[in-house]
C-alpha cells in the first residue's frame, strides 16, 4: 500500500466481498487489545469500497486507550479521500481540517460533542466515537443515510454495540494483545466462536438466560452436565472470553435469539513487544476460527 493508502489491497477486496454476499450496509471491525490492525483492517475495506465505487461513511465505536501508544507503534490515522463522511469528536479535528461540517450530534464523547463531516480534500483524519451502543446505532443510521456502506472501528470490550445488528463482522488480532502465539489464537477463537453463535431451536428443550450468561452460570451448567439450549439474547450478551469461552460454547448447547454474522478475520503478527511468525500465525487462527483469515500487512489469505 502506498503511503497515503490510496488504493485498494486484495484482502480489503475480499473482506468487502464477503460483507457483500450477506447483504450488510455496515461492517464491524471488532479487535482484540490494542495494534490488533482494527485500523488497518478498516483502511483496507475503505479503500476498496472506493476503488469499486461505492461511497464508503466511516465511525469508531468510543476511542480506546491505544490512542496513547508509544510512538513505535501509534495509533494508524486515517487518509481519507474527498467526499468520504465520518463521524468524529470536534477534539479530534485536526487543526486545519480540509473538511465540511455536515452536523453537530447531540451525543457526547471525551474528546467533545460529536459531529458529521464530510472531506472537501484528502487529509489525515482520527475518528471517535459515542461511548455507547445506542450512541452508535445513532450514528451508523446517520451515516447509513447518505452512504453506500459504514465501515465502524471497535473494541472488544464493546461488543455490545453491535448487537441487533443485521452488519457483517471482522474480527481482528494481533501480538501486541498476548504473551504467546496460542494465548493470542485463543483469545480470538474464543470471540468467533462467541459471536457466531446460532439462533436458538424453537422446537427444541431451552433455558432463557436474563441478561448476561456469565463464567461463573456457565461453570455451574458444565458441572451439572445441561443438556437443554442456552439461550442469551444475542452473542454480547456471553461474558466469557478465551479458552473459557471456547470450552464452554463446545460443551453447552449456547444458542440467542438474534445472531449476528461473523465473516473473517484479521491477523497482525507484529507488535510493539513481540512478534509472531506471520504465515504460523496466520493458519492458526484459520484453524481456531474456521474463519477466513487475511494478513492485511501480507496481502495473503487463509480460508
Amino acid at each position: 500500500m502506498s503511503d497515503n493508502g490510496s488504493f485498494a489491497t486484495s484482502a480489503g477486496m475480499e473482506l468487502l466481498s464477503l460483507a457483500q454476499g450477506t447483504g450488510a450496509r455496515t461492517i464491524f471491525v471488532v479487535g482484540i487489545g490494542r495494534n490488533a490492525g482494527k485500523t488497518t483492517t478498516l483502511r483496507a475495506i475503505y479503500n476498496a469500497a472506493g476503488a469499486r465505487g461505492l461511497r464508503a461513511a466511516l465511525a469508531s465505536i468510543g476511542r480506546d486507550s491505544e490512542d496513547a501508544l508509544g510512538a513505535d507503534f501509534p495509533k494508524p490515522r486515517l487518509w481519507l479521500q474527498p467526499q468520504t463522511t465520518f463521524a468524529t469528536a470536534r477534539g479530534a479535528l485536526p487543526r486545519s481540517p480540509a473538511c465540511r461540517i455536515l452536523k453537530l450530534s447531540q451525543l457526547r464523547t471525551p474528546a467533545g460533542e460529536l459531529l458529521y463531516a464530510r472531506t472537501e480534500l484528502s487529509g489525515f483524519y482520527d475518528l471517535v466515537g459515542p461511548p455507547t451502543a445506542a450512541g452508535l446505532r445513532e450514528v451508523i443510521a446517520e451515516l447509513g443515510g447518505c452512504s453506500d456502506l459504514v465501515v465502524v472501528d471497535g473494541a472488544v470490550d464493546r461488543t455490545a454495540a453491535v448487537a441487533g445488528s443485521d452488519g457483517a463482522i471482522v474480527v481482528a488480532c494481533g501480538a501486541a494483545g498476548a504473551q504467546t502465539q496460542d494465548e493470542a489464537v485463543d483469545e480470538v477463537a474464543g470471540l468467533a466462536v462467541r459471536l457466531a453463535i446460532p439462533r436458538f431451536d424453537d422446537g427444541a428443550p431451552a433455558l432463557e438466560i436474563e441478561g448476561a450468561l456469565t463464567a461463573a452460570q456457565a461453570a455451574r451448567f458444565l458441572a451439572a452436565g445441561e443438556s437443554r439450549q442456552i439461550v442469551v439474547r444475542d452473542p454480547t450478551q456471553i461474558a466469557l472470553s478465551g479458552r473459557a469461552a471456547s470450552e464452554a460454547l463446545a460443551r453447552l448447547r449456547i444458542r440467542c435469539r438474534r445472531p449476528l454474522h461473523v465473516i473473517a478475520a484479521t491477523v497482525a503478527s507484529i507488535g510493539p513487544e513481540r512478534n509472531f511468525e506471520p504465515q504460523s500465525f496466520r493458519s492458526a487462527v484459520a484453524a481456531a476460527t474456521g474463519l477466513p483469515v487475511y494478513d492485511v500487512y501480507r496481502e495473503s489469505a487463509a480460508a
